[in-house]
């Protein structure tokens, strides 16, 4: 009797964590923001519950969204021909602010969370990093610019396809959101062909001639 009692327990407990998570997840999808009592009233039990299953918002939803995020890949399969490094910057800059506003109630709350408690910054979800890289992989395969440009192109990039970039434009700008995301597109395009064109210049000044006919020292 004793151990059908414990299992019985183990196994209500399961379904209770069960329900927080899958409410969780349901309401990331939502768009609508994201929190704790919320959570809570949507999975039918109390605030207190959901936090001894959880000790945060921000461990709830790295579970709740764990294998929600698509892959470089899907995310760029629209452009999975394309080798233009503009093309498919300008595609995964729509692809990751037009995914961040669909759900921005959960991405601002692990914003919220991870700017208060930085060490747990690594827990969010680094989808925009990935997503870069897979659209400058042609730059990476042809060698069109160097590893140090590419790096600094990566790492402005960065700042641009970003929810902060795009909540800095309708929060504290006004922009309405298609306004936002077609200025950060432009902005991702402007800075891979400035990337491109400085990379052609180096090339031609280290090219053949450059080698072969060095300039006279004045």
């Amino acid at each position: 009797m004793g151990s059908q009692s414990a299992t019985g327990r183990a196994n209500q407990k399961l379904r209770t964590r069960t329900a927080i998570v899958q409410a969780a997840a349901e309401l990331s999808r939502t768009g609508r923001e994201v929190t704790m009592p919320e959570v809570a009233r949507m999975a039918l039990v109390s605030e207190a519950t959901a936090y001894r299953y959880f000790p945060d918002l921000l461990s709830l939803l790295r579970e709740a969204i764990n294998g929600q995020l698509p892959t470089p890949d899907e995310a760029l399969r629209p452009v999975a021909d394309s080798t233009d490094p503009v093309e498919r910057v300008a595609a995964a800059t729509e692809f990751l602010l037009r995914h961040v506003q669909d759900r921005q109630g959960v991405v601002r709350a692990m914003i919220a969370a991870t700017v208060v408690r930085p060490a747990e910054a690594a827990a969010r979800p680094g989808l925009r990093f990935g997503l870069i890289d897979h659209a400058l992989a042609p730059l990476t395969e042809n060698s069109a610019i160097g590893p140090a440009a590419l790096d600094q192109l990566k790492r402005g990039l960065t700042v641009v396809v970003s929810a902060e970039a795009l909540f800095n434009l309708t929060d504290l700008h006004g922009l309405a959101p298609e306004e936002a995301i077609d200025s950060l597109v432009h902005t991702a395009t402007a800075l891979t062909r400035a990337a491109l064109r400085d990379g052609e210049g180096a090339e031609s000044d280290a090219g053949p001639d450059a080698t072969a006919h060095p300039r006279p020292v004045a």
